[in-house]
C-alpha cells in the first residue's frame, strides 16, 4: 500500500478497526443471558441463525468481529480485503435495521429511538465500500503504470 493510500485511509481504519474489535473481545465472555438476547434478536431478522445455540452464536460472532477489526488494523491488509470483509459484516447490520421491526419510522428509513443503535452502523458499511473502491482504483494505477 502507498504511503499516501494509507495516510488517507489510516484515520478510518483505526476508528472503525477499534472499534469492532472491542465489540468483538466483549462478546467474547458473554453470558449465557446476553448469548440468549443476542440469538433472539439475531434470529428475528435471520431465522437460519436458530439453528444456532446462543451461546455458540455468540461465540462466532465474536469472532468474526475480532478478525474484522483485525483486518482493519492492520496495515499491510490490503484496502480491498480490508473493505470487503467490513462491507460484509456491516451489510448484515444494515439488514438487521432494515428488516427488524420497530427499527424505523413506519414509511421511512428514519430510525426510531431503539432503531438508532442499528442504522447508525450504516457509516461502516460506507467505510467498507470506500476501502473497496480505494484498493480497486489502486490496482488500476499499479496495472497501467
Amino acid at each position: 500500500m502507498g504511503r499516501r493510500s494509507l495516510a488517507r485511509q489510516l484515520p478510518m481504519r483505526l476508528a472503525t478497526g477499534g472499534f469492532i474489535l472491542n465489540s468483538g473481545l466483549t462478546k467474547r465472555d458473554a453470558d449465557e443471558e446476553t448469548a440468549q438476547q443476542l440469538h433472539r434478536f439475531a434470529t428475528t431478522t435471520y431465522p437460519f441463525l436458530g439453528k444456532l445455540e446462543p451461546s455458540r452464536f455468540v461465540r462466532l460472532l465474536s469472532a468474526g468481529e475480532i478478525a474484522v477489526g483485525t483486518l482493519l488494523l492492520v496495515p499491510f491488509v490490503p484496502a480491498a480485503v480490508a473493505g470487503a470483509a467490513l462491507t460484509g459484516f456491516s451489510a448484515g447490520l444494515v439488514g438487521l435495521y432494515l428488516r427488524t421491526p420497530g427499527m424505523r419510522q413506519e414509511g421511512s428509513l428514519r430510525p426510531t429511538e431503539p432503531g438508532i443503535v442499528l442504522a447508525k452502523d450504516v457509516w461502516m458499511f460506507g467505510i467498507g465500500l470506500s476501502l473497496v473502491i480505494d484498493g480497486a482504483a489502486q490496482a488500476c494505477r499499479r496495472s497501467s503504470s
